[in-house]
């Protein structure tokens, strides 16, 4: 195995922490970042005086930032959005959006108890810490050229994979084993080619380009995590543990 993919934790701990957000501050710090990226560059949310991209969704959430060590700064959030529990009629967005496309032969959504389900989304990486002039059309993004590893902090490899563990890592501490996202086809496939045990629920849909439902299995995607990113795993766990 590649010795700078086995460092890969070892590297992230040199440049990023992972924080589960636990104050008023830093969740204004996420809302920030997504007003940035979703309503300044993408354009897909209307821009906001107070420069906060927030919506209904926010209060029923758990928050995850991640900050550089050198310049102290957030780069990237994410949110896990958790059904509300004493009112079963409350929907989580990928249920009002996908309501029609997702397939209930692959899964059945009503069947899955609600305190075990949940659903990942507004995640976001800023324009200096996306890898490639091309990212700039897209929140995040990966390709094949993210199965190699660079050094450099601004070009580390899996920032965006890095995200999604973390939510992996909480969604396990809170005891969710479906974890719900809509995102790119392609995108899928990659996280399918990472280890991530994600199945494609539905059929895509035109949200912000096409989207696709998809649902990841928690603890498969820990068991079968592949060993080049069992150390960034352990990195992100340690983080969140402390914060």
């Amino acid at each position: 195995m590649n010795e700078s993919v086995v460092q890969l934790g070892e590297n992230f701990q040199k440049y990023f922490e992972m924080v589960h957000v636990k104050s008023d501050e830093q969740k204004n710090d996420a809302f920030r970042i997504r007003h940035q990226v979703y309503c300044e560059e993408l354009k897909y949310e209307s821009s906001h005086e107070d420069k906060r991209e927030t919506d209904e969704y926010d209060s029923d959430s758990m928050h995850l930032l991640l900050r550089s060590k050198k310049s102290g700064e957030f780069i990237g959030c994410t949110r896990i959005i958790c059904p509300r529990l004493n009112a079963p009629e409350y929907q989580l967005p990928i249920e009002k959006i996908c309501a029609g496309s997702i397939d209930n032969t692959i899964i059945d959504l009503k069947k899955i108890p609600r305190n075990e389900m949940a659903e990942v989304s507004r995640l976001a990486v800023v324009a200096n810490y996306r890898r490639r002039k091309s990212d700039s059309k897209s929140a995040i993004s990966i390709t094949n050229a993210d199965f190699t590893t660079e050094n450099e902090e601004r070009r580390f490899p899996y920032i965006p994979v890095s995200l999604y563990l973390a939510t992996i890592r909480l969604a396990q501490k809170n005891g969710i084993e479906y974890l719900f996202v809509l995102t790119e086809e392609r995108l899928a496939h990659h996280f399918g080619k990472l280890g991530f045990d994600i199945q494609l629920i539905g059929k895509s849909i035109e949200h912000r380009g096409k989207r696709v439902p998809s649902m990841v299995r928690i603890s498969s995607s820990i068991s079968r995590m592949y060993p080049s990113l069992r150390s960034l795993y352990l990195a992100i766990v340690k983080d969140i543990e402390k914060t």
